[in-house]
């Protein structure tokens, strides 16, 4: 499908959207938590806008390995302040959060998109958003973000995740949720080993339920640092890296950092695949 369905916006996913990463948190596993500081956070989006960010993705919780869950209020306030300060730029704005109150909340100040990491399993999650016009990132994970990485096992990961992708799309479109608005994440670094999440990137193509969109969020994680031996803040060309062979295995928005650096290998990408004629 070459048309994402998310609020405000029919985005075309024909070619590769790169979503940036706002971390409104205060402990990002990245470190660049901002605390829900709106103007650091409206300077973060203009940097990233400037740099070829085609959608915003505001998270008030982190949901790294070991992390602990933050109080509702604290995590509304923060989200449709973030929400309300960046709609006049006219960008779809993504509300990363797994609490349909929030989901509420966030909808209600204005987002056009709902990423839910939890793949909208929680009581009241499907009703929050069904009624909307808002774009749904349905994400896999295996248990909860104190615990996923202690020990994750599969019988086959790629098999399970495409499977349990497939029941929550039918879950969604059962509530009336039309196809157009759904992508799909099997969701890297959550409840999987480095192994898993090598086979999930290898057989990415396999997730694209019913033709559906695929997100793929690969930035500084720690599947690139088990390779490469880089800490979290040295990074980025394997960051880079992943998003472009994401993209290569049919991603078609990829959740990012590092925005500028993507950007440019992705327009590489574009003109190495591209026709002669196409090319500037």
């Amino acid at each position: 499908m070459p048309t994402f369905l998310c609020g405000r916006f029919e985005l075309d996913v024909s070619m590769p959207k790169i979503m940036a990463i706002i971390n409104l948190t205060d402990d990002s596993f990245s470190g660049d938590g901002l605390k829900g500081n709106v103007t650091a956070v409206l300077r973060r989006a203009e940097k990233a806008l400037k740099d070829g960010a085609d959608i915003l993705d505001l998270g008030a919780e982190s949901t790294r390995p070991g992390s602990h869950p933050v109080p509702v209020a604290q995590e509304t306030d923060r989200i449709m302040a973030a929400v309300e300060a960046l709609r006049p730029f006219n960008v779809p704005l993504s509300a990363d959060t797994m609490k349909p109150a929030v989901m509420q909340a966030a909808l209600a100040a204005g987002a056009d998109i709902i990423n839910d990491i939890a793949g909208f399993e929680a009581p009241g999650a499907i009703d929050a958003v069904a009624g909307s016009a808002c774009g749904l990132c349905v994400m896999h994970m295996q248990g909860k973000p104190r615990t996923m990485q202690h020990n994750p096992h599969y019988d086959d990961v790629v098999t399970d995740v495409a499977e349990y992708l497939a029941s929550r799309v039918r879950a969604l479109t059962a509530a009336g949720v039309a196809y157009g608005r759904i992508v799909l994440d099997p969701g890297f670094g959550f409840g999987k080993s480095v192994a898993h999440n090598y086979s999930l990137l290898k057989h990415l193509g396999r997730f694209a339920v019913e033709g559906l969109p695929i997100l793929a969020g690969l930035s500084r994680k720690s599947m690139l640092g088990a390779v490469t031996g880089a800490a979290v803040e040295n990074r980025l060309i394997a960051s880079v890296t992943a998003a472009v062979l994401a993209v290569e295995r049919g991603a078609r928005i990829v959740r990012v950092h590092d925005v500028a650096a993507t950007s440019e290998a992705l327009k590489i990408w574009q003109a190495g695949t591209s026709e002669y004629g196409a090319l500037p």
